[in-house]
């Protein structure tokens, strides 16, 4: 997909880039596959704010995706693509041989009119689904089950791909987009192909307002705030941190700092770190 770029006749003009939706084909959603989407601005059930810098935004309604590809042996059509307000990644709505209208994940390559199937016996195609054990080693994977039957958890946005390095017993080597090398149950099904919308990473905003439509509010920097207020805070001018390194507002290690629990169960899984 391209990147398309605007006649500066404002500032903010001047440097804001968008996406010029050459893959998407179908403008409209399929209202029988579409939910609401309340909104809570970070805040959990007693009302808090557990998630910083989030609220308002334009109106969303959320795309119920498929990504357990459970419908084994049974062709769909793929009827168009569509932009999807929750990812990055485009999605695909697909029709099955019993009419039965589902949306999947749109790899790169995949347009209208293309077949896709899921099951255990199928090709190595792009937009098929199957399990690990059936896919050839070096092939490019995406929207990958961690727990066989539990739907795909690993590379799911935009122009993102991982590899199947090795299969080895019960479990395979997965090489994911952070360079993380991680067993995975050859039981577990993984999609065909690169996911498409690769340019979006790209996408140059251009001003502050682009970011309040996503539904992210401001950030202050703690230096600019008071001692009480922040550990960064307070000094005459501008002040250094004033700490070995760092911190949150709570006064934790910031920027570099592991919080991954050491005695994480799935620690045994990671065969490599990421880079």
């Amino acid at each position: 997909m391209g990147i398309r770029s605007y006649r500066p006749y404002t500032p903010s003009r001047r440097n804001m880039t968008g996406s010029t939706f050459e893959e998407v084909t179908k403008k409209t959603p399929e209202k029988s596959l579409l939910e609401t989407k309340k909104k809570n601005a970070g805040r959990n059930s007693y009302g808090r704010i557990t998630v910083r810098h989030q609220g308002g935004g334009n109106r969303q309604k959320y795309r119920r995706i498929d990504f357990k590809r459970q419908k084994d042996d049974m062709e769909a059509v793929v009827v168009g693509i569509e932009y999807d307000p929750n990812r990055s990644a485009n999605i695909a709505l697909i029709k099955y041989e019993d009419e039965t209208l589902s949306y999947i994940l749109a790899p790169s390559g995949l347009t209208d009119g293309d077949k896709v199937i899921s099951g255990e016996n199928v090709d190595i195609k792009v937009g098929n689904c199957l399990p690990i054990a059936n896919i050839p080693v070096g092939t490019l994977i995406h929207n990958i089950e961690l727990n066989p039957g539990q739907g795909g958890k690993l590379v799911r946005s935009a122009g993102q791909e991982a590899q199947l390095m090795a299969k080895e017993g019960d479990y395979a080597h997965v090489r994911l987009p952070s360079g993380e090398m991680r067993l995975v149950s050859v039981r577990c099904r993984a999609t065909i192909g690169t996911i498409g919308n690769s340019d979006h990473e790209n996408i140059k905003l251009g001003k502050a307002g682009r970011k309040r439509h996503m539904g992210i509010r401001p950030t202050v920097r703690g230096s600019a705030m008071n001692p009480n207020d922040h550990p960064h805070g307070g000094g005459e001018g501008k002040a250094p941190v004033g700490h070995a390194g760092p911190l949150t507002p709570w006064g934790k290690p910031a920027l570099g700092y592991k919080t991954r629990d050491k005695k994480k169960q799935s620690n045994k899984f990671i065969v490599k770190r990421r880079k």
